[in-house]
């Protein structure tokens, strides 16, 4: 039995069995945008933080979404984060998703490997 949790309008979670023992937990987000507050941005990441804390450690987690962030190319700072083949400059927001990638052991996959680059964002 699948099991669904809105945590805020930002936050949405999903816990799927995936066979009796095995679980996946999905959290879909939609980040506030660079324009926000930094109040509000920090207020978003504490709770997310508090959201993956949650999660058992046996869990196969999805973390989803809009970040509303650019993490860039440069992984030299985040190499157990971050591929080698993103573009541009990291912005504020994108510092912010490195680092709770970094404290989560989580990973950015979309820059992980070479993409056509109509497919880069």
């Amino acid at each position: 039995m699948k099991k669904k949790k809105t945590t805020s309008d930002r936050i949405m979670t999903m816990r799927l069995p995936l066979s009796k023992d095995n679980f996946a937990t999905i959290i879909n987000v939609y980040a506030p945008t660079l324009t926000n507050p930094d109040e509000n941005k920090d207020a978003f990441y504490n709770q997310l933080e508090s959201v993956l804390s949650g999660v058992p450690r046996t869990d196969k987690l999805l973390l989803i979404g809009d970040f509303n962030a650019r993490i860039g190319r440069d992984n030299d700072k985040w190499p157990l984060v971050m591929g080698k083949h993103g573009i541009g400059k990291c912005n504020s927001n994108g510092e912010l998703l490195l680092a709770l990638c970094s404290e989560f052991e989580l990973i950015v996959t979309n820059i992980m490997f070479m993409q056509k680059d109509e497919h880069k964002t």
